[in-house]
């Protein structure tokens, strides 16, 4: 276990690396000067040149990205064009909101989909397997800018019961937790229904009940717990996903986390504030996928012995 939980610390490592290299490239990929584009083509040639060795472009390629790893390494992003503050600072402060988000919408979908996805693999053809695949495909099919404003004018505008908007008030995480989580929730739900399904088909299903042991005791101590496995898989990757995918839903209810930065970022050609949103966005998407290999293998040995 501990040289599987090994190759994927390495894994992610030189994942991350990858990222670090794309993350610095940013700056270099955008067309044109970026200099330029941050002063306009009516600035002054003093200033570019300025502005060009504030930001250390005016030196080569290797050397630029040797201080970017020793920065990086210091914990220092760099500084915001906009309001001249530390990146590190600013990302410190926006993604407390962006995890507490995602884990909420994560807890939303968990909290629709087990029952929804178990109950409708033994129920299997009937109603009620019917209305839950219907709600799996209604759940994928609305995108969050839809679901989102429908939300707020039934429960804030027309029903007065949450707010429209912001973080600071109380219940302010409900209808943006359960905009981000239904599709999720409508994902899992399916996936559940399907892995529950072939288990429900295995041998050791059929010995435990040719046993005489009750139906709950089959579901909930061989059936529910095999069935798992690939949801967990799932999950972590959703998990990342949703760090990094709130952005809509962060705009919708003007939610003060890392999607919302990012888009001001792009919107104010504050370079060094994106770099440092796609860098904590992407490293967190690896580290949970990461530890969600790692959970994977020590749950299910077939796992760790495959990579022997």
């Amino acid at each position: 276990m501990i040289g599987f939980a090994l190759s994927r610390i390495a894994s992610a490592m030189v994942t991350v690396f990858g990222v670090i290299v794309f993350v610095f490239s940013l700056v270099h990929l955008v067309p044109g000067d970026p200099v330029e584009v941050m002063l306009g083509e009516s600035s002054q040639p003093a200033d570019r040149q300025a502005l060009r060795e504030a930001l250390g472009l005016d030196k080569p390629l290797p050397v630029q990205f040797v201080n970017y790893l020793s920065g990086l390494a210091a914990l220092d992003m760099g500084e915001s064009l906009h309001s001249r503050r530390p990146v590190a600072a600013m990302l410190a402060e926006r993604f407390p909101a962006t995890a507490e988000l995602a884990i909420a919408a994560l807890f939303v979908a968990l909290l629709i989909a087990l029952p929804l996805g178990a109950v409708a693999a033994v129920r299997r053809g009937s109603a009620y397997d019917h209305v839950a695949i219907s709600f799996a495909t209604l759940g994928v099919s609305i995108p969050n800018f839809v679901l989102g404003p429908l939300l707020i004018l039934l429960f804030s505008f027309t029903l007065g019961w949450l707010p429209v908007s912001g973080r600071d008030m109380g219940g302010a995480l409900v209808l943006p937790a359960i905009t981000l989580g239904t599709a999720l929730a409508a994902i899992l739900a399916r996936m559940l229904r399907s892995t529950l399904l072939e288990v429900l088909m295995e041998d050791f299903i059929r010995t435990a009940r040719a046993k005489g042991l009750p139906e709950w005791r089959v579901l909930t101590a061989h059936a529910f717990g095999n069935a798992m496995l690939p949801i967990i898989t799932l999950l972590g990757l959703q998990l990342g996903t949703l760090l990094g995918g709130a952005v809509i839903t962060e705009i919708v209810f003007s939610w003060p986390g890392l999607g919302s930065l990012t888009v001001e970022a792009i919107q104010r050609r504050d370079y060094p504030v994106l770099q440092g949103c796609v860098l904590v966005v992407s490293v967190g998407y690896v580290l949970v996928n990461s530890v969600t290999d790692v959970v994977y293998g020590w749950l299910d040995p077939r796992i760790r012995l495959a990579d022997l």
